[in-house]
């Protein structure tokens, strides 16, 4: 059996965390990208998980590139890649399309879309030559998008522009590439979500701390993608969209 080697891009305390976790003790080799791969958390994945840390702008292409050629000279060709960039500009949310800034706004769109579009298109490039395993599939991407998937909020134009075009990029890459065993699936987030902090409780830096199950936890986030990448291609899912018992939609 051929072992799964996993990417995230995009690493912080959250999904990327839980995932990186979840899917080394799955037996997976595991890659995390990010813009800062000194962060703390990060340090602390390598020396716990061993999971392998590179720097990575990955709205850059040249930098996108130098990632999928350092991860398969270290690793080997990845199997599953997860894209978990939340793009936001700070300063750019809660504001109004009249006080929206455009230059915060393109940047929005370069490194939530832009940025999936080029961690999406070498991740193809690489999964088309990878032998399919019992399932027949050769891999998995997955898009970790939000609500403004669905919905566009007020006062959230940018965002919402980025979100929705991080799911029009998935479904056309779902189409094109499902039929070539590559699963592609987007999965909006509409919650808060909490991580696990020190103390052993679960907050999330805007929203306080959880009661009662009221946000997202991140660690069964990564139970779902797990299952994702699992699931019989009889029946691959494109989108699934997760929320909390009570969050209202």
């Amino acid at each position: 059996m051929v072992q799964d080697i996993a990417l995230i891009v995009g690493g912080g305390p959250g999904i990327s965390s839980s995932c990186a976790r979840l899917f080394v003790k799955e037996g997976m080799r595991v890659a995390v990208a990010a813009r800062s791969p000194e962060k703390p958390v990060l340090q602390k994945l390598e020396e716990t998980h061993g999971i392998r840390r590179y720097a990575c702008d990955a709205s850059d292409p040249a930098a996108v590139g130098l990632l999928f050629k350092n991860v398969v000279r270290d690793l080997g060709p990845p199997t599953l890649v997860v894209h978990n960039i939340d793009g936001r500009v700070p300063g750019i949310f809660g504001k109004g399309i009249t006080e929206a800034d455009p230059g915060m706004a393109f940047d929005t769109m370069k490194n939530a879309a832009f940025s999936a579009f080029l961690v999406g298109q070498q991740a193809a490039r690489l999964m088309r030559e990878n032998e399919a395993n019992a399932n027949g599939a050769k891999g998995t991407i997955i898009y970790t998008n939000a609500s403004a998937a669905l919905k566009g909020f007020p006062m959230s134009g940018a965002f919402a522009m980025a979100c929705h075009a991080k799911s029009g990029l998935a479904q056309s890459m779902a189409r094109e590439l499902m039929p070539q065993g590559i699963h592609v699936a987007n999965v909006p987030i509409d919650a808060a979500i909490g991580w696990r902090q020190e103390d052993g409780t679960r907050a999330h830096r805007r929203a306080g701390t959880t009661v009662d199950d009221n946000m997202a936890d991140p660690d069964h986030i990564a139970e779902t993608y797990l299952q994702l990448h699992r699931q019989h291609r009889s029946t691959w899912a494109f989108e699934i969209a997760l929320r909390p018992w009570v969050e209202k939609w």
